[in-house]
Parts: structure tokens; sequence; C-alpha cells
């Protein structure tokens, strides 16, 4: 949340002067990165000012290969000159080629409305990376290299290490790598990390998830501290599966039953004082040894990790280590096998560990045995706690030591739910063996229990062990481990050991995400409205690892598309997420290419994996257009519709091949996947068939694809006209929306009649013909909502009877259109509602029934009635939090404007809640011009507004009001305020366009 906000006063008056500034410099999205592959890399920066209506009128950057050179006359890479225009964001480099692994320096200088120079911008740089894509440029002869003779599958991770001489006096060192599989590296004897908030923090299973067979990404770093100074340099490196050796990839092309062979592909380059430069790489017979007897004994994606303190290896990854009794190291056949795979920089930030999210027990309950299992209603019985070896307050569990021996289990509860790995201290005699198993829920008393009361949950796990073992080697001042090569979801960890006592201390839920950097968050008066954003948060950290994932924690933990697309715009406002989505939008092309029907459909999973079905899967496979949008939507920048819209059009053509001028989708074989209410598989296909083209159609426009534009038009005017003919009765005058037709989905009741995900979507799409419809479909739909007992009567065959009033009924593909479409149709009431509702289903029902993420049922647990289906019920996944894009267009008000993408106009549209039982919205958004922040309190008939609208940006305002005469700033009416352009009154609500500023306004309500 902006700094001050809600602080009222005169911290939010517009000061009269002030200085201008240019900060947020960033290539590529990033600041200050490595590895910039791009050709012409774009750059971004924001104009800071607290003057009111400051904008920028023009621009001029210079690249230079020094600090020094960053002068007007002496830019030796690219002097842009002055350049009118307001952009700053994805502006295109245009100088002198790059080359490869090349730090580069930049500024810019903007001027402002007034023609004045707003100068002093910081020096900022970026750097190349390798230059090519074929593994083979840039690389200096460096190979995949894999352990000699090492059977894949065979127990024991590889440890490979190499040492070479250096030259003379290290002026800088860059280290390029990647693996098939995973990776932790080391230089000299440290782990290579990465910066992160003004320190440094270790990646995670480096370097990620793609299409092996297609794409590999590559990382760089920095390492010249870990050279500089010494004689001798080490690499080294500990191989994991990751993704490309487990069964999470079952069903890729790379995929390999019998296993595939791990390996590294490494490039040192250290430049030296005197001009000169050395390389170490990857390849046989130079250096490089490997053994697998080290203590990383067993890793899995979905059963964790084993380790055996007692293989230790001490000083291996240091110089001076003896290897001479190691294996030597050959070449995989990697490049043969797969001689079109491209090894690509990796564009955006990796994922890593956050020591700011760290999580440490709030509990710590030790438990003896069972007992109560004949008078136990699921015959489970409960657990026999040790009072005098539990912990409950939660100062005391944060640090607490427990001593368990065989028989007693230890629960640890972290007290959120959370993705990452344990981090924890032991001690005990050589060879104790000590399991920490992870979930997310505790056993309760109910038939979905999969063990005592008060035990630690993992029915829902399904086949994945998520488990890490760790064996003593008995120091006896202790000794400590963190996992490395797995990653699990979880709040509680129960711990047990083989037998010896041993003590366990320190435990630690070390966060890992590559969500690093938050953009936004809306807070309210209503606290459990604010653990349902803070839900969200959590779900979206953990799920936003390397790739999109559904679920953390269960064998799956896959790029399911459909969940991709619907939280993408969410997700967009609560992190800088541009650069993750495109990346995986890459991902997605490549899968389409290979796993798609026909070559051409987006497919439901990516990476691919043993869900590649080859069925129509309209709403997931829509995630190849709707993500590029979104991120376009949201930043501004176009790039991302360029580099997809050959794979964009080809989706859109087959569908039209197949289905001609019956103008229906390719069918929805999850439809609105577990709604409680059913809608038509057809429907929800054309739909989606229906919005992908319209989105088509903007996009088209926008970027000057003119021809294009008019083809997607017509489309949709053609799909338009099919559904209403098909979909929409008028008989007797009354509406009808047929979402019974075409079709049940794989799980959930027959479709019914006037659904609600099928009513919302009509009125987003306008599939209708006249106001008179639209105002009946509101009805239905405010009708469906409201679910009173005239309707159940009315509606005897429905689900709905089932349910409490005011509440909604849609699943995956209507979540995050539903309080949008009600807003919009003039229905925040409803939207409030169903909000604030918390019986089921609702958003609150999980809150109030405990949960700190967000889940994948509308009732995956209950304390009436315990836990959902065990084959697919996961606590962490994020869909459902699509809520949140409402949460910022709709109620704090801050809201993209689709005809001017990025913020650079943009809209605040706060909607008060008319029940007055939300009194309080405070929201904040990162966007590519700066901070926007939109605050309401309501007080009797007194609403209090607040507004930062940042630099180089404008806002129309549009404010509840009884009149436009009582919207003030101060004793001022906001007309009347200097720059302030009144646009009208309707509805209730004035309208202004806001030039830049600090706005603090109040105005009367009914």
């Amino acid at each position: 949340m902006a700094a001050g906000l809600g602080a009222g006063g005169t911290a939010w008056a517009a000061p009269a002067s002030g200085r201008t500034s240019v900060t947020g410099l960033t290539v590529e999205h990033r600041t200050n990165p490595l590895g910039v592959d791009a050709d012409r890399p774009r750059f971004g920066w924001r104009m800071t000012s607290p003057v009111r209506g400051r904008r920028q009128t023009a621009y001029q950057i210079l690249v230079a290969t020094s600090p020094e050179r960053l002068t007007r006359a002496r830019a030796d890479l690219w002097n842009s000159g002055r350049v009118a225009s307001p952009d700053s964001v994805a502006v295109r480099y245009d100088g002198t080629g790059l080359r490869a692994s090349t730090r580069y320096f930049w500024t810019v200088s903007v001027w402002d409305e007034d023609g004045h120079a707003v100068t002093g911008a910081p020096v900022a740089h970026f750097e190349t990376g390798l230059r090519g894509t074929d593994g083979i440029a840039g690389w200096d002869g460096a190979k995949w290299i894999s352990m000699a003779g090492k059977a894949p599958n065979s127990a024991g991770a590889p440890l490979l290490r190499r040492q070479a001489a250096l030259k003379g006096t290290v002026r800088e060192a860059r280290l390029y790598l990647s693996a098939l599989g995973v990776y932790d590296a080391y230089v000299n004897g440290h782990r290579v990390s990465v910066p992160q908030a003004g320190g440094t923090t270790q990646e995670l299973l480096t370097p990620g998830w793609t299409n092996y067979d297609s794409t590999v990404s590559y990382l760089s770093y920095d390492v010249t501290d870990l050279v500089a100074g010494e004689r001798r340099v080490t690499l080294a490196a500990v191989l994991g599966n990751g993704w490309y050796n487990s069964r999470i990839s079952d069903g890729s092309t790379y995929y390999s039953k019998d296993g595939n062979r791990l390996a590294l592909k490494a490039k040192l380059l250290v430049r030296y004082a005197d001009g000169t430069s050395q390389s170490v790489v990857t390849e046989p017979g130079d250096g490089w040894k490997a053994t697998d007897t080290g203590p990383y004994r067993a890793d899995d994606i979905y059963d964790g990790q084993t380790y055996d303190a007692r293989e230790e290896i001490p000083g291996w990854t240091a110089d001076g280590f003896d290897d001479g009794a190691w294996q030597g190291v050959e070449e995989n056949d990697f490049a043969t096998r797969f001689p079109g795979a491209k090894l690509v920089a990796y564009p955006g930030e990796t994922a890593r560990l956050m020591p700011q999210w760290d999580r440490t027990p709030r509990s710590v309950t030790v438990y003896t045995g069972v007992a109560g299992e004949s008078g136990s209603a699921n015959g489970r019985g409960h657990i026999v706690v040790d009072d005098a070896r539990s912990v409950t307050d939660p100062a005391r569990a944060a640090g607490a030591a427990v001593t368990i021996g065989g028989g007693d289990t230890a629960v640890f509860d972290l007290g959120q739910n959370m993705v990452g790995v344990p981090r924890y201290s032991v001690r005990g005699p050589e060879g104790a063996r000590v399991t920490f198993a992870f979930g997310e829920m505790l056993n309760d008393t109910s038939k979905g229990a999969d063990g005592p009361e008060g035990s630690v949950y993992r029915a829902n796990l399904r086949g994945a062990k998520a488990t890490s073992t760790y064996t003593l080697k008995g120091d006896p001042a202790g000794e400590t481990h963190q996992d490395s090569l797995a990653f699990y979801g979880f709040r509680y960890v129960s711990v047990t050991t083989s037998g010896p006592e041993v003590t366990v201390t320190a435990l630690t839920g070390k966060v890992a995400t590559s969500a690093i950097r938050e953009t936004g968050t809306v807070t309210t008066n209503d606290p459990q409205v604010n653990q349902l954003i803070s839900n969200v948060h959590w779900g979206q950290r953990g799920n936003y690892l390397w790739v999109p994932t559904d679920c953390p924690q269960r064998d799956e933990r896959l790029g399911w598309t459909g969940d991709t697309q619907l939280f993408s715009h969410t997700g967009l406002y609560n992190v800088d997420a541009v650069n993750f989505l495109s990346h995986f939008e890459e991902n997605l092309i490549d899968s389409q290419r290979i796993y798609g029907l026909d070559g051409a459909q987006f497919t439901a999973v990516s990476p691919g994996n043993r869900y590649n079905a080859a069925a129509p899967v309209s709403g997931w496979a829509d995630c190849g257009v709707i993500v590029p949008w979104t991120v376009w939507q949201m930043s501004g920048d176009r790039t991302v519709v360029d580099r997809s819209w050959e794979a964009m059009t080809k989706y859109l053509d087959w569908i039209h091949r197949k289905t001609g001028e019956t103008y229906a989708g390719q069918g929805a074989l999850f439809a609105d996947w577990l709604a409680p209410q059913s809608t038509g598989t057809q429907l929800v296909s054309d739909v989606y068939y229906g919005y992908s083209t319209r989105l088509m159609a903007q996009m088209a426009k926008a970027t000057g694809r003119t021809t294009e534009a008019e083809k997607y038009d017509e489309l949709f005017a053609g799909i338009k006209r099919a559904f209403i003919a098909k979909y929409l009765s008028t008989e007797g005058g009354k509406v009808t929306v047929r979402s019974s037709l075409g079709g049940s989905p794989i799980m959930g009741a027959a479709p019914e009649d006037n659904s609600q995900t099928a009513l919302v979507w009509v009125l987003k799409l306008g599939l209708y013909d006249t106001e008179a419809q639209r105002r009946q479909i509101v009805d239905l739909l405010a009708e469906n909502i409201g679910n009173d007992a005239a309707y159940k009567a009315a509606h005897p065959d429905s689900t709905r009877v089932q349910y409490a009033e005011n509440t909604l009924s849609v699943g995956f593909l209507g979540v995050n259109v539903l309080a949008p479409v009600l807003t919009d149709q003039g229905r925040a009431d409803l939207a409030y509602k169903l909000l604030l509702q918390d019986a089921m289903p609702s958003w609150l029902y999980s809150v109030r029934n405990g949960a700190t993420t967000i889940w994948e049922r509308w009732n995956s647990y209950s304390t009436e009635d315990g836990f959902g289906p065990v084959e697919m019920n996961s606590f962490n996944h994020y869909s459902y939090g699509a809520i949140m894009e409402w949460m910022y267009e709709d109620m704090a008000g801050i809201a993209n404007d689709p005809d001017h993408p990025g913020f650079r106009q943009f809209l605040l549209k706060p909607h008060i809640d008319p029940t007055r039982k939300i009194t309080h919205v405070a929201g904040s958004h990162v966007s590519p011009y700066g901070e926007i922040v939109s605050e309401w309190t309501v007080q009797g008939r007194t609403l209090t507004y607040r507004a930062v609208v940042p630099a180089n940006s404008e806002a129309t305002l549009r404010l509840p009001a009884t009149d436009p005469s009582t919207v003030r700033a101060g004793r001022t009416p906001l007309a009347q305020v200097a720059g302030v352009e009144f646009l009208g009154f309707d509805d209730g609500a004035a309208s202004y366009r806001l030039p830049s500023g600090a706005y603090e306004v109040t105005s009367a309500l009914d």
C-alpha cells in the first residue's frame, strides 16, 4: 500500500511546487538486468513529480559503453535525439548492434508540458547474454555433459566439478548456466545467489520448466566477487531431476519411462584487467569430474528429497579438493536427439526464496499415539498429545526445540499455507533418520479424514509422497539442512524419527516464488474480506513458480491454461508478472505446435505432461489469446501480442475451418469447471470463441492490422448471430438463455437453462438483440443469485435449491466475470452481497472455515462436512481468487481503460457498498507510470475519497454523489480545481478528467 495511504489532511494535498525527476529505469521490464538477448531491448522509465498536471512531452535516450560516455556528444551506441512523445513504456532500442556478454549503460532525459528539461535520471545498465539460441553461438564450445557411466534414475544426484587456473587480475566474471534437470551451482565453495531486496538470496529449481525438446532456458550470473583475488576457480553443481526426469512430464515428447540422463551446460567468462579473457566451459576430458556418492540420495518434484548427511563430502565445491577418485564426464546426446531445441536466455526474474515471507511455527504438538477409535465418528480416533513437549504459544513455538523418539510425532503448524522448502536443525546420533511429511490441513472426525483427529491430512496429495528425509551424521553441535531439489505446498509438517531420540529446532518454511515484486493490494474495514485478499496473495505466490501452476502440493502442479487465463488480470494487478506471463505464452506456443490438435489448438496444459489430452478445450485453449491481450492491457507493451500473433491466428482460423458458418466453438471438455450449477459445454465453447474473436479484433486494430481487424469483427458478428439464434429464446416475450443445450461437462450435474455462468457471459459479450432483452437477462441473473423461496419453488429441479440465498453458482469460467458484469449492469449491490456471503458457495465460505489460501473447490472443506472429494481437492488453487480483479477495478476503483492500455489514461470508478457493510476501501497499484492510489470512506451520508494519479498519466474519475455541486476538494467544487475537467453527471455519479496529482474530495450520498 502507498506510504501515507489513509493519513488524510495535508499528506494528500497537491504541493504548489516540487522537484520532478525520472526514476524506475528498466530494460526488458527489469532493473539493471543480466542476460538480455533481445536485438532491440525495450526501455522504460517513470516521471515522478508532486506537481499536479505534470506530463512528459518528449524524451531522449542515451546508450553508451561506459557511464562517462553518457553525454549527447559522446554516446557511442545510441543517441535517440529529442523525440516528441509521451511514451515511457517499451521504447525500442534503435542504436548500434549489441555484442554478446557486454554491459551497456544508459540514461534518459525528458521534457515536461512546459518544455522544461528534466535531467539527472540515474545511470542504469543492462548486460547482454550470449546472443544466440542454437546452443553453439557464444558458448565457446560448451557441451551438455553428464556423469560418465551413470544410468538414469540410479541412486544419488550427480555432483560435478572442475578446477581451472586463472591467468591474471580479474576485472569481471560471468557464469552462464543451464541444466537438463535442475541445478544448485557453486563457485569457489560459495552457492551462486542472486540480488534481492538489497541483499542476496538463493534460487530454487533453476533453470525452470519448459518444453525441453523445443526450448531450454539458461541463466546469467555476475560472479565477480566469487572469483576476484583468486588464483584458481572451481565450478561445481548438484543436478536434480526437476521436471525433466520426473513422472510429472510423463506424456511429453521428451519423457522416457527408463529415465533421462541429467546434464549440465556452463560457461564461465573471466575478463582480466589487461583486456584478455578466458572461458571455462563444460566439455568431456577437460578436467570435469563427477560422482553420485554424495548426500543427495533421491529427489522428485512430487515425492520430495532424501538427504544422507553421513555421505557429505567436505570441500568438494571449493578449490584444492582431491577428486582423483571421481568419475569422468561424457557428452550428453541431447543435442543429437533434439537438434532443433533452442537454448535461450530466461527473460524474467527467477523463482527464488523470499526471506521476508519466511514462516515459523505458531504451535508444535507432540503426540505419542492414538486413542478413541471405537467411539469416534469415523473410527480413526484422536491423537494422544504430550502436553509437556507441546508448545501452544506462537512466540515460544517459533524457536522451540522439540525432542522426539520412535513412536512420537511432532506436528508443526506454520499458520499459513505456503509453498517452498523446509529449513531445520536437528541433533541426534549418527544414522538416525528424520522424516518431514507435509500437508495443508489437519484431520478432523469426518469420514474424509485419512488419520486420527489432529494428525496431518495428506490424502489430497494423491500419489505425491511430498516428504523430506534426513539421515543424521551425528554432529554433537547439531546439523542444519534446507531442501533445494524439490518443493512442497504445506502449512503443517509432521515429523517422525526412525528410533533414536532426535531434537528438532528452528524449523522454518522458506517461501519460494516467481512473484517476487508485488505491485498492488486492496484492504477494507472487513477482517474476513481482508483475509480473503491475503489468501489470494498467498495463493499467487505459491502457484507462480516458474510457470503458473494449478496447485503446489499433489501429484499435479501443472500449468493449466484455464486457471492461468482467468486469473491473469488479477495476477498482473498483484505483482509485476509481465515477463512471467509472457514467458508462459512462449511455452504455450511451443505446446501448441507439439501437442495441440492439428498443431493449432492451444493446449489445456503447458509445458507438456500427462494431461496433453487431444480434446477440444475452450476456455483453456483461449489462454493463448487472453494472456497476450491481458499483458498488453496492463502493461501497455504490445510485444507479446506481436510475438503471439501467428499462433493466435492459427488457433482462430483452425476453429473457423472446423465449424465454418455455424460459428460454433470447437467444444469445451472442462466447460465451467467445478461449477455448482452446470452450463452446457457447447455454449461455453461458443462464448469463448466469441470472446477470443473480439479480443483479436481489438489487438488487430491496435497493432495496425486493419484487414485482420475487419475479419475478426465480421467473425464476431457471425458468432453473435448464431448464438442468439441457438441459445436465446424469446417465446411469449420471455427471454430464456438455453444453457442446458450442448452437452454435459465431464464433472457436475446436468446443465440448466439460465445458469449464472451463461447469463454473465451473454451480458459481457452483448449476445442479445434489444435493450429489453438485456434488462430481462439482468433480472434472470438477479433472481438466480437471490435464490429465494419463490425462485426455488419455481425451479425445483435446479441445483440451486440446495444452496442459500444470495450465493454464487459459477465455476472456473464464470468466477472472474460474475462481479464485474453485475457492476457494469448496475447491480453492484448484488456483487457486494456475493462478496460478503459466507454460506456455501461463496468466497468467504473458505475463510469462515479457516482457509489461508484459495481452495480448488468452493467446499474443499467445512467444519460441518469435513473434506471434499480426495481425488481432486487442493487447498492452494488460485482460480477463485480472480475476484480481486473486481476488487481493484470496481470496489477500490482502479481500472485500466481498454482503449488506452497501460494506464497512461485510466479509470477511477469506485463503487461503494450500498448495504454500508463495507465502509472503507483502500487500493493501490504500481502501474507502468507509477503508483495509483484510490481510497474511500463512508461516514453517514458523506463519502471521503482520496486518489493519486501518477505523473505523465491522467484519470477519468466517476464518483457517487447526489449532485455534482457536493463533490468538493475542501471548499472548492472539484470541477473548479485547476486542471480538472467536469465531464457530466448521470446515474448518481459525477465524472471528471483528472490530471496527475494527489486529490482528497468529499461528496454527499443519498
